[in-house]
């Protein structure tokens, strides 16, 4: 997750859901609620350490920071996409296909009549992941804003945390604070998470248990809109901002001569929906 959050594009919300472990972090997210903060006053212990899922989350949270700093300082991420973007989004491209599809199946007995649900989330994630990113100010007050919308997208699958800062122009500015430890930035920009965290997961939580078909059908919907900045053969235009180059735009297009870089693409994508089936298949059979 904390790879995918580093890549424009990406979710770490889709990447949860590939590994099987998207409602137990929503759950997880929604354990910190008023209960627990009434215990932290009232300083019961019991309830402080056994109402989140620390076993779950402590772990997981790991993962996440070492892989956003591993990303970003030992080895970028965004710059092996812009060095090899084909078999990388290639990759991404199966994963997400794979996602959709395996959820699409589970959910197969109402597709018809929730059709609209997909249309609107692929209408929508298609719409947002297009947004040509503009200029804004470096306050503490919108990188705490940006931190809010960021997390929001990072744990809904389909959206990407990583391409919202892009839109927002602080990408570059929040990475770069992450590989840094710039604790000036980084202190409103993770108080924004939480805020975020703490609004959103109780909406989609309240989403899954009332509409679980529908949130589903728009989730994917969501994730078929990102296949357009994922697929692996785009025109990408940059543009070079204090010193630093960024994603300005991409026109998706279809080779048209044939290639040992398609063939390599093509490979990837059958990997990347092999390995989302498989995983789902060992996750429902418990092994």
């Amino acid at each position: 997750m904390g790879a995918a959050d580093v890549v424009p594009g990406v979710s770490g919300g889709t990447m949860a859901l590939i590994l099987g472990i998207y409602v137990r972090l929503i759950n997880a997210i929604r354990s910190f609620d008023a209960k627990w903060l009434t215990a932290i006053f009232r300083l019961d212990a019991k309830t402080i350490f056994g109402r989140p899922d620390f076993v779950f989350l402590i772990p997981l949270l790991g993962g996440i920071g070492i892989a956003l700093f591993f990303f970003t300082r030992v080895v970028s991420l965004p710059g092996l996409i812009e060095s090899d973007p084909v078999p990388v989004y290639a990759l991404f491209t199966g994963l997400i296909t794979g996602s959709v599809c395996v959820l699409l199946y589970q959910v197969r007995d109402g597709l018809l009549k929730g059709f609209i649900f997909i249309l609107l989330g692929a209408v929508g994630g298609y719409l947002v992941f297009n947004l040509v990113p503009v200029n804004t100010p470096e306050t503490s007050w919108f990188v705490f804003l940006c931190g809010a919308i960021a997390i929001t997208a990072m744990i809904l699958p389909g959206l990407s945390g990583s391409f919202i800062l892009l839109i927002l122009k602080k990408y570059s500015y929040i990475f770069h604070a992450i590989g840094h430890l710039q604790f000036s930035i980084l202190l409103p920009f993770v108080l924004g998470i939480i805020c975020g965290l703490a609004l959103f997961s109780r909406i989609l939580g309240w989403l899954l248990r009332k509409y679980y078909k529908n949130t589903i059908l728009f989730i994917c919907g969501l994730l078929t809109g990102s296949l357009s900045v994922v697929w692996p053969f785009q025109q990408r235009n940059y543009q070079i901002l204090n010193g630093k180059k960024q994603l300005l735009s991409v026109d998706p297009y279809i080779p048209s001569v044939f290639s040992q870089e398609i063939i390599v693409a093509v490979v990837l994508m059958v990997t990347g929906i092999m390995v989302v089936v498989w995983i789902n298949y060992h996750s429902e059979n418990g092994s």
